[in-house]
């Protein structure tokens, strides 16, 4: 291993598993040995003059007005050293803003504070959330190896395709960041921005959201899990079959029993950031869940803020984040949990009328 790809590992930006990455990380070395090198010539310079020409030898100043030709060569030289830059640098920024010709676009939309992946043309879409207990958060368990780096859901991805990214967002400007995909782009709300990548090599890639996107920022990881071709095409059609079932179980009747278990684990995932795990809450921001009397009450003012959000407030809109079926579990799981217990439950297909 080369002393640049050992000094890179352990101090510098990640070599990383894509050829964009790899060449970032070249044009990156390069630069910095060129500014080694013209920190070298004029520091040793300076110091030499000082040390050589010092006043406690007798030396004198020299008195001279303007000089051509040093004037000439001090601008000279620096325009070839920022040519020299330029060439290799726009070769790299032009591969890396090319995503034309991808074969797989994935849409990655930043909420606060998730992700949600959609693999356009396929009809599979899914929110990746922390998956990190609350537990490690407050201290009350070790912290794990992944940290705050960990996720539900993955992004999952197939090596050796070109995926086209399109970035955007429902609520505040994210950033999606993997630093071995040498992939960084800001989601900015009503814009759709472009990226790409081509992974050489399976493993799982970490990052987080690298935008200050309010209070949960810190808890908004992104990992990507890169997979071979036949293996991402199996895992793809499973999803495929997956996503079929959950659209088939909004036209049946589900069962208290099945819309708290999976209600549940909804909130786990989605709620609990904000309404915390015993529905208590952060007033003033994320009022109380549990005794709610207005909750309680009033089953279709609930039903409008899960679906619909809260104007103003931190409460999204969840229409286009979780499906009919997973909205009916959470509404259903949070008027019965905690001492709520109203006993109403929501079926899906009432979700789904007025999702339309």
């Amino acid at each position: 291993m080369s002393s640049s790809v050992c000094f890179a590992q352990s101090w510098n930006m990640p070599l990383g598993v894509t050829n964009v990455s790899r060449d970032i990380f070249g044009l990156h070395m390069t630069i910095f040995w060129i500014c080694v090198v013209i920190g070298v010539v004029v520091f040793g310079a300076m110091f030499f003059s000082l040390f050589r020409y010092r006043h406690s030898r007798g030396a004198k100043a020299a008195h001279f007005h303007e000089n051509t030709k040093v004037e000439i060569l001090w601008t000279v030289i620096p325009v070839l050293i920022l040519v020299g830059m330029a060439v290799p640098a726009t070769a790299t920024l032009k591969n890396m803003y090319d995503a034309s010709d991808a074969e797989l676009d994935v849409m990655v939309t930043g909420q606060q504070w998730r992700w949600r992946y959609e693999y356009l043309g396929e009809d599979v879409a899914f929110t990746s959330n922390l998956s990190t207990p609350r537990s490690q958060v407050s201290g009350e368990e070790v912290r794990g190896e992944n940290y705050l780096l960990e996720v539900d859901e993955p992004l999952v991805l197939p090596i050796n395709r070109k995926i086209r990214f399109l970035m955007t967002s429902d609520d505040v400007i994210h950033s999606w960041w993997v630093p071995d995909l040498a992939v960084k782009q800001d989601t900015v709300p009503g814009f759709v921005n472009e990226n790409w990548v081509r992974i050489n090599e399976p493993g799982i890639y970490r990052g987080q959201c690298a935008e200050l996107c309010g209070i949960d920022h810190g808890f908004m990881p992104v990992v990507v899990q890169a997979m071979e071709e036949e293996a991402f095409d199996d895992w793809l059609m499973e999803r495929k079959k997956a996503a079929e079932q959950e659209a088939q179980g909004v036209g049946r009747e589900w069962a208290m029993e099945e819309l708290m278990d999976r209600g549940e684990s909804v909130y786990e995932s989605i709620c609990a950031s904000c309404h915390q795990p015993d529905g208590q809450g952060s007033p003033p921001a994320f009022p109380a869940l549990a005794g709610n009397q207005q909750l309680i009450d009033d089953l279709d003012w609930h039903l409008d803020k899960v679906i619909n959000g809260v104007s103003g407030a931190a409460m999204p809109a969840f229409r286009n984040t979780l499906n009919p079926v997973e909205i009916a579990a959470v509404v259903t799981y949070t008027r019965n949990a905690w001492g709520n217990d109203t006993q109403e439950q929501v079926q899906p297909a009432r979700v789904a009328e007025q999702t339309e």
